[in-house]
């Protein structure tokens, strides 16, 4: 693992004389950032030594309450575990009153014990340092959806979208519509100057398939930085929005009459030299355009045979199920396809050189970093054990598929249970804690909270 010196942190210093505050975070399991807020006479020492937080900050369920038997809380005295600054995170935030600084920490491999074992991200590197030995380096790229919400519910207490420039809520889908994002032109041009301020390569943004429904994609690049930025992006949206009197969303269902919210992955591999290996025009031309590399086959492969065992990483809440209904732009069967969006994994038209492949199974508010792990952990299986995906499905897919994704939460919580390939691929300690917290929740979630209250996963999707 390795961490950032401290050296970036005296010129970052030098160079932002009037930062005060500093906000260090750490994503948990749930994809919820949470740290301290301190003052920038401290940061030095964050970047020499560590910082020291408690083991149950990666043992918290998305209420940020303690899950007893995720092995964090009791059982070690919730023990101090020493975090260190990742390399490129510590950046201004240009929204705050007081002039603060943003800074992502990770658990350091024996120093953070016993919640290293418990930190998404490190789940990531592993992956990666496995894929990476059988010289496959892999590329990725992240697309989020986001719903733009009134930060005031309507009459009857549910979310409504939030006012455009012109007074009037966006009532009609437009997707693709440019007036729809004139109306927010005010945020996109802070979201914009924010990601360029913050390093994060924002592109192209459309309106989506809903009323105040927005997707921005991020530029590929190397696999464990492409997840850092999805990471980071995510929350300088809702800080963004809120600057702008709007709630940004990142629920996978706000709405149960119109689209849900996803979170396509794209991802390929490379060699050493950065050559894409799914890529082939000799190939290609012998088995049609669109196809790619038998490489690519095998990772399809791997990816739909590990695709129920994964789903709770891709599908993290009760309410992510909301969002599989058909001819909603939405995957329902583990199928692929050649540009086909009727499919879970679509593999994209254009040259040769630009083939991937376009997981499109996750709701926005999956964790960037264990559904990447997945995704690549599933890649890597097909390649090694050549797992064939079959024909693509070509045409409407709704239509023609035969085997359907589960539809709720606890299948797929006791399909990653008793997956003995995730245990390997994974690693049982990460397992236990994250299955720990996921049970807890499901337990919560139906006893205490009620199947249709859905007011919790809000704020924090």
């Amino acid at each position: 693992m390795n961490f950032a010196p401290v050296e970036d942190a005296r010129s970052f210093l030098d160079l932002n004389p009037d930062i005060e505050m500093v906000e260090l975070f750490i994503l948990d399991a749930n994809g919820v950032p949470r740290g301290k807020l301190l003052h920038r006479e401290e940061l030095l020492a964050v970047y020499a030594s560590g910082r020291p937080l408690p083991s149950t900050i990666l043992g918290l369920n998305m209420h940020g309450e303690d899950v007893e038997n995720s092995g964090l809380v009791w059982d070690v005295g919730d023990i101090d575990c020493r975090a260190y600054p990742l390399a490129g995170s510590l950046v201004r935030l240009p929204w705050r009153k007081i002039p603060t600084a943003a800074l992502q920490v990770s658990m350091h491999p024996t120093e953070g014990m016993p919640a290293s074992v418990a930190d998404p991200r490190h789940l990531l590197v592993k992956v990666i340092d496995q894929l990476k030995a059988d010289g496959y380096h892999p590329v990725m790229a992240c697309e989020l959806e986001f719903y733009l919400l009134d930060q005031q519910r309507d009459a009857n207490g549910r979310p409504q979208p939030a006012r455009d420039a012109d007074g009037q809520r966006p009532r009609s889908t437009q997707v693709y519509g440019l007036r729809e994002l004139e109306q927010i032109e005010p945020f996109l041009a802070d979201l914009y100057a924010a990601c360029k301020l913050q390093g994060i390569p924002a592109r192209t943004a459309i309106s989506e398939y809903a009323p105040g429904q927005v997707e921005i994609t991020l530029e590929h690049g190397d696999a464990l930085t492409a997840m850092d930025q999805a990471v980071r992006y995510k929350r300088l949206v809702k800080a963004v929005a809120n600057k702008h009197g709007m709630q940004a969303c990142f629920m996978a269902k706000p709405f149960d009459d119109i689209a849900g919210t996803g979170m396509h992955m794209h991802v390929s591999l490379a060699d050493g030299e950065g050559r894409n290996l799914f890529a082939s025009e000799l190939e290609e031309l012998r088995q049609g355009i669109g196809a790619g590399t038998s490489l690519l086959r095998q990772a399809v492969g791997g990816m739909l045979e590990s695709l129920l065992d994964s789903l709770l990483l891709f599908c993290p809440n009760a309410n992510s199920y909301r969002r599989f209904q058909a001819n909603s732009y939405a995957p329902l069967a583990p199928t692929w396809g050649v540009d086909n969006r009727t499919v879970s994994l679509r593999v994209p038209g254009g040259p040769a050189n630009t083939r991937h492949i376009e997981h499109r199974i996750c709701g926005a508010d999956a964790n960037p970093y264990l559904a990447a792990a997945a995704i690549l952990a599933g890649i890597h299986r097909g390649i090694r054990e050549r797992i064939d995906p079959g024909e693509p499905t070509a045409g409407n897919g709704y239509a023609q598929a035969k085997t359907l994704l589960p539809t709720d939460w606890l299948t797929s919580l006791q399909a990653l249970e008793k997956s003995s390939w995730a245990r390997d691929a994974l690693g049982q300690e990460f397992l236990q804690v994250y299955l720990a917290i996921k049970r807890a929740e499901y337990r919560q979630f139906m006893g205490e909270v009620g199947e249709q209250d859905w007011r919790w996963y809000l704020t924090h999707a």
